[in-house]
């Protein structure tokens, strides 16, 4: 198999320089300012083996690639990007007449559950992934993954649901490259228990680090509150917290100081002055299900908010003083 890598952030990158390294034949597709450092020198990559150069072939689209029998689409950009990136590569036409979104299996590795439902809309073979995989994009052509023995666990399984030979073979190849990688049948059960987590990471990429004890703390508990009232509303079950520890236990341990800290994929965006930012599937993922079913979410509503208007404004991360939010809903 071929692994063609679409979004060359922390993940999508330290997915593709664990292939590469590992003997495996992968492609990233990446643009801007990390296109240029990718080819220039390929990834920059520091894992708690040390730091190496790894030269990942890189592209800039799906016009460069010419798909064959065997390639497998690794989805790994953020949310707000999916339908546009799914769009460019679903009518490619692969070696053997078809095309992309007729034949090839696509891999959702991202947070949030929406690109699963936008890439059935065009591909036929849709697998989920929950990413377990702490990375850090400290600059364009630089990653750090602090954590190991295994770089991350990533918990693959069939979209809506089920398991198959496909995601087998993904798994003991991707488990060969550093990876943990358990094949499950009911993945988006995953996914959604991963997406409860996420919401202390945009209570962190407003406020700042999360700790216990601390109003921040205070903040994000309220917001997983209202998410776990909505999923039961909604009859949607998930991970709980005990089960994603036990994901990592062992396996996703931090064993090297990670550049600028341990930060969200959130926290990033807002730190690179990106301009968008993943909130919208996250926070916002919970404002819709309490919307369809009849749950109030002003927490989570109100965080989407600030969090929009950050990106939007180009605003510094951690700025938000959690107090200032807590006094909107809590009362002596």
């Amino acid at each position: 198999m071929r692994y063609i890598v679409v979004g060359a952030g922390a993940v999508g990158s330290s997915i593709g320089a664990r292939l590469v390294e590992n003997g495996r034949d992968a492609v990233l597709v990446a643009r801007g300012a990390q296109l240029d450092a990718l080819r220039a020198g390929g990834i920059r990559f520091t894992t708690p083996e040390g730091t190496r150069q790894v030269p990942v072939p890189v592209v800039d689209g799906p016009e460069a690639v010419e798909l064959r029998t065997g390639d497998v689409l690794v989805l790994a950009v953020k949310t707000q990007h999916s339908a546009a990136a799914l769009s460019e590569w679903v009518d490619r036409p692969v070696a053997d007449g078809s095309t992309a979104g007729e034949s090839l299996p696509l891999v959702c590795a991202q947070n949030g559950v929406e690109s699963e439902r936008l890439a059935l809309r065009l591909f036929r073979r849709v697998y989920g992934m929950c990413v377990v995989l702490p990375a850090a994009f400290v600059r364009p052509g630089e990653v750090t993954a602090a954590y190991g023995p295994c770089t991350g666990a990533l918990v693959l399984g069939r979209y809506p649901s089920g398991e198959d030979e496909t995601a087998r073979a993904i798994a003991a190849e991707l488990e060969k490259c550093a990876f943990h990688v358990p094949v499950v049948a009911d993945v988006m059960r995953w996914k959604y228990g991963k997406l409860l987590g996420n919401l202390t990471q945009t209570v962190e990429a407003l406020c700042g680090p999360v700790r216990p004890g601390g109003p921040a703390a205070e903040l994000a508990a309220l917001s997983r509150a209202e998410g776990t009232a909505v999923l039961s509303a909604a009859g949607i079950g998930y991970a709980d917290a005990a089960e994603l520890a036990d994901l990592r236990s062992g396996r996703v341990e931090l064993q090297v100081p990670a550049a600028g800290g341990v930060l969200g994929s959130t926290w990033q965006s807002l730190a690179r002055r990106s301009g968008s930012i993943e909130a919208d599937y996250i926070n916002g993922e919970f404002v819709l299900l309490g919307r369809t079913y009849g749950t109030p979410t002003p927490v989570n509503e109100t965080l989407l908010r600030l969090a929009r208007d950050s990106a939007r404004t180009r605003r510094e991360p951690g700025t938000v003083l959690p107090e200032a939010v807590l006094g909107l809903f809590v009362r002596d």
